[in-house]
């Protein structure tokens, strides 16, 4: 049987409350609420949406959000083709965590599990940098590290495409990246960067200590400076005839080849 494509309305899209970023669909406004932000305004679709997101509703309402009913053609307006699975949320556009931050966390790590993070380099697509926040989110990873220039914003669309993933995984914000890897590795953070020319393979690597995992733009690459502060590059073992893959791809790969060595279980697993 034939998929039926997401439909996009036509027509203009409603305004949205002023200074307010649009949430879409129900993992992304209830990360929004496990986050401890309350929406300032909810709209729910019109007919048995409301009583299927009762309890969101409820728990949104009960933060002080206005809650209001819009038809399902206005709510798909405004995603333009986005699956908002009738709902949206209203709230404040999010902030990149500071490298001060950043610095405490690792400083004072609290976790028995050694950190695992992932370095974005010059990625500047929303929506790559949405899946690669997902991924990130889906591999618990413990923080996302990007540069001040060369890289997409902390907008509507990433946190759209990223599903509550961009509530829930910290994006710190550094002003020299090539820096910031260094002082990684004085905190015993390894550096591994992913690069087609590499010799060495993913799976050779050893991603079960602290470990900082650096994707760089499609097509360019990591700049040379991000290369050089790398201990060891690697690359993926490539079997057919394209030669790169999408990195937001190539992302939920490499992070999750960290989550199979670290022996992670999901939770109820026997």
């Amino acid at each position: 049987m034939k998929q039926k494509r997401p439909r996009r309305a036509s027509g203009a899209a409603p305004a949205t409350p002023g200074g307010l970023e649009a949430v879409f669909g129900v993992h992304a406004v209830r990360a929004l609420l496990e986050r401890g932000e309350a929406p300032r305004e909810l709209w729910v679709q019109e007919g048995s949406a409301g009583a299927r997101l009762a309890e969101l509703v409820e728990e949104a309402r009960g933060r002080g959000a206005r809650v209001q009913s819009r038809p399902r053609d206005e709510l798909e307006r405004l995603a333009q083709g986005a699956a908002h699975q009738g709902i949206v949320a209203f709230a404040a556009p999010l902030a990149f965590a500071d490298e001060a931050t950043l610095w405490f966390q690792l400083e004072a790590w609290p976790r028995a599990e050694p950190p695992l993070l992932l370095v974005l380099d010059g990625i500047t697509d929303v929506h790559n940098f949405g899946a690669c926040l997902r991924s990130a989110d889906a591999a618990g990873a413990h923080g996302v590290i990007v540069a001040k220039d060369k890289a997409a914003p902390l907008n509507a669309t990433v946190r759209k495409v990223a599903c509550g993933a961009a509530e829930s995984v910290p994006v710190y914000q550094v002003t020299n990246l090539a820096r910031a890897l260094e002082r990684l590795k004085a905190l015993g953070v390894w550096i591994t960067g992913t690069a087609g020319e590499a010799e060495a393979l993913l799976h050779d690597a050893d991603l079960t200590g602290p470990t900082a995992l650096v994707m760089g733009a499609e097509g360019k690459g990591m700049r040379r400076l991000t290369r050089e502060a790398c201990d060891l590059l690697v690359k993926l073992p490539m079997a057919g005839s394209v030669s790169s893959l999408n990195v937001s791809v190539a992302t939920g790969i490499c992070l999750f080849e960290a989550v199979r060595q670290r022996g992670v279980r999901p939770p109820g697993a026997g």
